[in-house]
């Protein structure tokens, strides 16, 4: 791997520090990044080391920046076909299908989507935290599928970060989800707040807690359409005010009413499937796993700071199920 040599004249006021200043210059690279250059001992201003991130400096000032290339990504690129929504050389937004893991791990080592976003990305991840590899800022579960936005660059990986760690609170992101639940909630829009942590039974489960190491989770939603006389699903819009791990999955079944198709919140209703019509359960079947959809994804964009907003349809084996379900209602 070979190094590069960046310099730049600063005419930055008086007392303008370097790693701001760096940052400022270099849009593909975070002020973090830069942080851990100068305390590596790899930028010099006007020849000398400076190793102190908020060294103030004067107008005319020479800055040299020594960037080790970005080492090799791990794991490997796969050639994974990729339904693309938008794409810059500052992030990329994917329609994830159902079933496709989002990072390699324990069963997942490969033919993931960070395996495919290597092998489609290319030279144009110029690296987050110094490895060629997209950031991840949010994942989806295996079998959810929809809208994910991943950083091609650490910039790109700071500000998205950022802003899903605000959780939309101050209106900047925006997650919606369409997700088929059992039955009808009792109350047609509401709030869902309370702590998740992992299952003192299952570690490998979420569950509603107090515990001092539970994490506040909020979930708004409301009901768009029910099916059946009496209801037997419920289509419901879910929008997301923090982003916890199986969230959605684990506050309807905490109302009562857990997602179709979902195993592992929802065991107990798996008899209600002789409810639906034939045509129904059998496109309930053929689902991967939970009837989830992430419909609906905004933020601001990292670097240029302009609002993006993107949607998906539902992808075919849950519109098949949509279809079924009107057609059941409907008495046909």
């Amino acid at each position: 791997m070979s190094d590069t040599e960046q310099a730049l004249k600063t005419n930055a006021t008086e007392s303008a520090r370097l790693d701001k200043t760096l940052a400022i210059a270099f849009v593909d690279i975070s002020r973090a990044r830069f942080q851990k250059l100068i305390a590596d001992g790899r930028v010099r201003v006007d020849g000398k080391v400076v190793d102190d991130g908020g060294a103030k400096l004067k107008p005319g000032q020479l800055i040299e920046v020594t960037i080790p290339e970005a080492a090799p990504a791990e794991p490997q690129g796969e050639a994974i076909e990729l339904d693309i929504v938008f794409e810059d050389k500052h992030l990329i937004v994917i329609n994830k299908p159902a079933g496709l893991v989002v990072h390699p791990g324990a069963g997942n080592e490969n033919g993931t989507l960070v395996n495919a976003l290597i092998a489609h990305c290319g030279a144009s991840l110029s690296g987050i935290g110094g490895v060629k590899r997209p950031g991840i800022v949010h994942r989806l579960d295996k079998d959810t599928s929809g809208l994910l936005v991943v950083a091609k660059n650490d910039k790109a990986h700071a500000g998205l970060s950022e802003q899903f760690a605000s959780h939309g609170r101050d209106g900047r992101m925006e997650r919606e989800y369409l997700a088929f639940v059992w039955g009808k909630p009792e109350r047609r829009q509401g709030t869902i707040a309370t702590g998740l942590d992992r299952s003192a039974s299952n570690r490998q489960k979420m569950a509603v807690s107090n515990s001092a190491m539970a994490r506040e989770a909020i979930t708004h939603y409301e009901t768009i359409e029910e099916f059946g006389k009496p209801t037997i699903v419920s289509l419901v819009r879910c929008n997301l005010e923090t982003g916890r791990t199986h969230q959605i999955r684990v506050h309807m079944a905490h109302i009562g009413h857990p997602l179709l198709g979902d195993g592992t919140y929802g065991a107990g209703f798996s008899t209600s499937k002789v409810k639906l019509a034939e045509a129904a359960r059998n496109s309930l079947n053929y689902l991967r796993g939970q009837a989830l959809h992430a419909a609906v994804l905004g933020f601001d964009h990292p670097v240029t700071g302009k609002h993006l907003r993107f949607e998906a349809k539902l992808p075919k084996p849950l519109s098949q199920l949509l279809h079924d379900l009107k057609l059941q209602s409907a008495g046909t």
